[in-house]
């Protein structure tokens, strides 16, 4: 059950949401805590009481951004689900809402996709969140007999380079109309059916040769 929201939750959650219509509206760079607290008609010392400073303010969009992703890893997380469906519901999901976001405004998902590099810092809690939700699924998947050879760090290292297009933001606006759910089904299925640490002879034993 959540909490229950205080005046200084919703007043946060206005703000946030009016520093996002700026952020949509003129790019990152006009997110600043002047240009807020005038697009809220309020002085920047009242703005203060509701964020620190700037990082604090780049914190809380990051939190309201990620918000929904969040809580659609925890349902799938928590569901009953096989490794292999639970692994592709919880890049599926996220993929989906995040294409129905690109269709919806293209332009403002690229200036998002531009704030997360220009902050990484503040975003990077949650790309260690998601990592460690993969690993717990991976784990599940182990426990299956799938990934053999593989440790937990091992798996998911190799995991997030091939689905990395359809987490990232950044690679995704490259090639968003490629990108399909029956393709990611297809990716998922692959690991689940080949990924090992098993030498199979792509390696080679003598190094790579010119072709």
């Amino acid at each position: 059950m959540s909490r229950p929201q205080t005046d200084i939750d919703a007043g946060r959650d206005s703000l946030i949401e009016q520093a996002i219509a700026l952020i949509e509206e003129r790019g990152s760079s006009a997110i600043t805590m002047t240009e807020l607290a005038a697009r809220a008609g309020m002085s920047p010392a009242n703005l203060y009481r509701y964020f620190a400073n700037k990082d604090a303010l780049i914190e809380a969009v990051a939190e309201y951004w990620f918000r929904p992703k969040i809580a659609i890893m925890e349902e799938v997380l928590a569901s009953d689900l096989n490794p292999r469906r639970k692994m592709y519901e919880f890049f599926a999901r996220r993929f989906a809402q995040m294409k129905a976001e690109w269709e919806r405004d293209p332009i403002a998902f690229s200036t998002y996709a531009e704030l997360g590099r220009e902050n990484y810092e503040q975003v990077r809690s949650y790309v260690d969140l998601g990592d460690h939700f993969l690993s717990l699924i991976i784990g599940e998947a182990m426990a299956d007999g799938h990934f053999e050879g593989l440790s937990i760090d091992e798996a998911l290292s190799l995991i997030n380079q091939m689905v990395s297009v359809y987490v990232n933001i950044g690679a995704m606006e490259q090639v968003m109309p490629r990108l399909t759910t029956d393709k990611l089904a297809r990716i998922i299925d692959a690991l689940f059916d080949g990924l090992s640490g098993k030498d199979r002879g792509a390696k080679g034993v003598t190094g790579l040769r010119a072709a």
